[in-house]
């Protein structure tokens, strides 16, 4: 049995799909075979309404009578489509939110709460986990299909962990690829493309991806797959030159480019571990080291390899088993709380699974090996202390400083003078010795002292799921209504991590620490019972999902669902469920230094004892401040600065607040979604879904900066917090304390004239309604009010072989808050479009098109690269 139930008329080599590219599910026809091949239009209404999706239920059903929101992407949408890539033609799904870190890595997500590595939305590729290990969730497309391999795409916006657990509490994305039984072939593909037009940091660049597939039958129930893709670019480019640190020495009067403490958003080794305390003339100023752009300290060259090759075996006539292997290598900007280059990074999967109309097994390892990444902000910090420590460059700086202002020179440019004395030697971008360091620190894997990304994970899954009822009904058990069905799975995974001494360590080692292997498993399983009444038009079902994690106690998810139908077009649905995410193995384990700083895992055995002992930074920073402001604005001419610093911490200690956050728990999520779904006019030709969401959510798992006291003694704690040198700084994993509540919905419409010219239009609204205690630690909320997706194409104008796509995204402005940056991401909209020509024979597809047409340069998160145009010819030839 495959996954999908695949209609194809006799003698046509073709598939029925969803036309879904504005988000709106429709039917219509895809083919391989040349254009003049196409179904009559009552041929398409006979089946209007036949389609069938798996992700909602784990179970074919009807797309129209699915008891939760899905959206689907068929292969004719993505032909339509102007995005070069089916995973680019994702935003354009109705509650589909993308950001971009990078060119080659996109992160999908929904309903709010977003962030660039999405630990809540779950891609699966035939329902396999693509994840990489120690991220916790997916570097784009990395693992999965290529264009010439992918079938079909389901999205289920809001959570799935009722099914499906693996932390998909925000919604999942499967992939589905071509069957090498009913896609046999060779294609190729090659796409040629410019970006960087009119960039004033670089001038146009050239990207290129080339893609092959090829599939074959061997035996009437052997059959083989083999896929490859080779693309290469130059990377979007994050130059955002936005002071964070703007009133770092506002007390002196020292703003804007004469503030010697400044930060720009994607500058790095001048963040606050960076800086350095200046008292010179009974003032107190922040001084910062200079740090390097972005663009400085990282190669923006993009390469990716992708491969994968499967052998299918029939089993019978329903049944089929399947072995498949999937390779990954990558080069190109990747972001967590800081930016990162990946270099060889490796990605590597063996998967094998049996479908069948009664049971399914997966069983999968993925392997991951960063290979010679790094971190460009501590590159960056470690850059500057190499070629001359802090305490050495801030004497330098002070006798540059007194120097010029002996010298009848004011404050302002004393700082500058201090500036340029500390940083004489200083390593400049461009040359030999500057690229020598870099490499240097590439490999030094302690972010206090270098930059390495040096980590090897593993992820080892195995499930099976059996549908009951229709087991029992093989097996002659005829006292099971055909109206109930019951469904149960089992699944268990584990997380192996090779411990590196800097990103990971293993918190309960043997004799050998750094050989000792971290692991981190979970068992769950699920059953479902659904039943179908009154003359099938309503469907009521329950489904309850246990999980065991190695830290916590079982979590029970709950999912009640209830459709009605009142005729064959038309079906309104209501449900409620209940979702929880263990912590990633980022957020448990690890164990990092990173600018004087050190990030350590939310579990007891890895923080034992800190959450206890220390004060927030935040509280830490404005103390701090306040102590600043009070000897700046002290003008006593009897006191010592000693003295004025000692009565400036004694007047402002109160400002210090203790840790009030604790070691981790599973995040949870509760939700309640309405939807209603029509196929509306003769054969179903305007098709409208509208579906509404009210989410609770507590637990989140986020970061606070906490720093220890270096004493015990509490009446002296607000001395050691003083002073850098006397305090443990650490960035911790824990949970919010605030309740948060969020909702929103989203409506699509989708029309197909008789002559086939398509039309779409959806719009998604997202809130966060309010939250409970406001304690500022939830994860930022990072979703724009309202999205909306318009498009119109044509795949035969005419009846000729020319057709074309147009699209446009718009999104409203929105509050970004993360570790890296925080403040307003303006609104921006992209027009998109393609012509595409074919000639019959041979099976050639010329596709010429364009995203951001209009050049207009943005950025969908704070901190993130500008996104400009992107223009391309996309030659693809088919030989069946």
């Amino acid at each position: 049995m495959r996954l999908f139930t695949l209609w194809r008329p006799e003698g046509r080599a073709g598939y029925l799909g969803l036309l879904a590219i504005s988000g709106v599910s429709n039917l219509a026809w895809g083919q391989t075979a040349p254009p003049a091949s196409r179904p009559a239009a009552d041929t398409l209404r006979r089946v209007q309404l036949s389609e069938v999706v798996v992700a909602a239920s784990r179970v074919e059903e009807s797309l129209l009578q699915s008891p939760v929101t899905v959206e689907k992407l068929s292969g004719r949408a993505l032909r339509l489509t102007p995005a070069p890539t089916f995973f680019d033609a994702l935003e354009g799904v109705k509650g589909v939110q993308v950001i971009t870190p990078s060119l080659g890595f996109k992160v999908l997500n929904a309903r709010g709460f977003a962030n660039t590595t999405n630990v809540r939305f779950v891609q699966l590729v035939d329902g396999i986990d693509n994840q990489a290990p120690h991220i916790g969730g997916p570097i784009g497309n990395a693992l999965g299909p290529s264009d010439l391999d992918i079938g079909s795409v389901e999205i289920v916006p809001g959570s799935a962990a009722a099914l499906y657990g693996l932390n998909a509490i925000n919604g999942l994305a499967n992939f589905s690829t071509r069957s090498p039984f009913t896609s046999e072939g060779l294609s190729a593909q090659q796409r040629t493309g410019l970006n960087h037009v009119n960039d004033p940091l670089v001038g146009a660049k050239l990207y290129s991806e080339t893609s092959v597939r090829y599939a074959k039958v061997l035996r009437p129930r052997l059959a083989l797959k083999l896929n490859g893709t080779y693309s290469r670019g130059y990377d979007w480019i994050a130059n955002d030159q936005t002071e964070l640190n703007a009133a770092g020495n506002a007390t002196t009067g020292l703003l804007g480019a004469d503030n010697p403490a400044r930060d720009p958003v994607n500058s790095y080794g001048n963040e606050s571990s960076d800086r350095i305390t200046f008292r010179r003339g009974g003032k107190t100023y922040s001084v910062a080291r200079t740090g390097y752009d972005e663009r400085e300290v990282v190669d923006y060259g993009l390469q990716t390899i992708k491969a994968d090759a499967a052998l299918h075996y029939k089993l019978g006539r329903s049944a089929e088993l399947a072995y498949t292997y999937r390779l990954a290598v990558l080069d190109n900007v990747y972001q967590r709380s800081n930016r990162f280059r990946l270099q060889d990074y490796r990605l590597q999967q063996h998967a094998l699974q049996l479908t069948g109309p009664v049971v399914q097994a997966r069983a999968y390892v993925t392997g991951e090996n960063t290979g010679r990444s790094y971190n460009l902000r501590s590159a960056a910090e470690n850059l500057d202390r190499t070629y001359k420590p802090d305490n050495v460059w801030i004497d330098d700086y002070g006798r540059g400083y007194d120097q010029a202002l002996a010298g009848g020179q004011t404050v302002a440019q004393a700082h500058a003078a201090g500036r340029t004395q500390a940083d004489a030697g200083r390593y400049q971008p461009g040359t030999a010795l500057f690229r020598q360091k870099l490499s240097e620190l590439q490999d030094i894997n302690n972010w206090d002292q270098g930059a390495a990304l040096r980590v090897q994970a593993s992820l080892v899954h195995a499930e099976a799921q059996v549908n009951v009822a229709e087991a029992l009904r093989r097996g002659g058990q005829d006292w099971l209504p055909a109206a109930v069905d019951v469904l149960a799975g089992l699944d268990h995974r584990t997380y192996v991590i090779v411990p590196d001494g800097n990103y990971f360590i293993n918190p309960e080692p043997g004799r050998d620490p750094l050989r000792d292997k971290l692991t981190y498993g979970k068992t769950g399983g699920f059953g479902q019972a659904g039943v179908r009444l009154w003359q099938q038009k309503v469907r009521l079902t329950a489904t309850l999902r246990a999980d065991k994690n190695d830290y916590f106690d079982v979590r029970f998810n709950p999912r009640f669902t209830a459709g009605y139908s009142p005729t064959q077009r038309h079906n309104f649905r209501v449900s409620y469920q209940s979702g929880y995410r263990f912590p990633s193995l980022f957020e448990a384990f690890s164990n990092v230094n990173s600018g004087q700083v050190k990030r350590i895992g939310g579990l007891r055995v890895m923080s034992d004892g800190v959450f206890e002992n220390s004060y927030l930074r935040s509280s830490i920073d404005a103390f701090n401040a306040a102590v600043t402001a009070s000897v700046n604005a002290n003008t006593s001419p009897t006191l010592t600065p000693a003295q004025k610093q000692s009565l400036a911490i004694e007047q402002n200690q109160a400002r210090l607040q203790r840790n009030p956050y604790t070691y981790l728990r599973p995040e949870q999520i509760r939700s309640l979604e309405l939807g209603y779904k029509a196929a509306l006019l003769p054969g179903g030709r305007l098709l409208l879904d509208v579906d509404a969401y009210y989410n609770a959510y507590r637990d989140f798992i986020a970061q606070v900066e906490a720093y220890v006291p270096k004493t015990l003694n509490p009446d002296s704690a607000a001395i050691y917090l003083s002073i850098r040198a006397t305090q443990n700084r650490y960035r911790l994993w824990t949970n919010a304390q605030t309740r948060v509540y969020n909702y929103g919905g989203s409506v699509g419409l989708r029309y197909e004239r008789p002559g086939g010219l398509l039309l779409g239009a959806n719009a998604t609204y997202a809130r966060l309604a309010r939250t409970e205690s406001g304690d500022g630690l939830e994860d930022g909320f990072n979703t724009p009010r309202w999205m909306a997706n318009l498009s119109l194409g044509h795949e035969h104008l005419n009846h000729s072989n020319i057709g074309f796509g147009v699209s446009y995204h718009w999104q409203q402005h929105y509050y970004s808050q993360t570790f890296l940056v925080s403040g307003e991401v303006p609104a921006y909209g992209s027009l998109d479009a393609q012509l595409t020509y074919v000639v019959p024979a041979p099976q050639l597809r010329l596709k010429l098109g364009a995203t951001n047409v209009l050049n207009q340069y943005y950025a969908s998160f704070l901190g993130g690269p500008g996104v400009g145009g992107l223009y391309y010819l996309a030659l693809t030839y088919t030989v069946e």
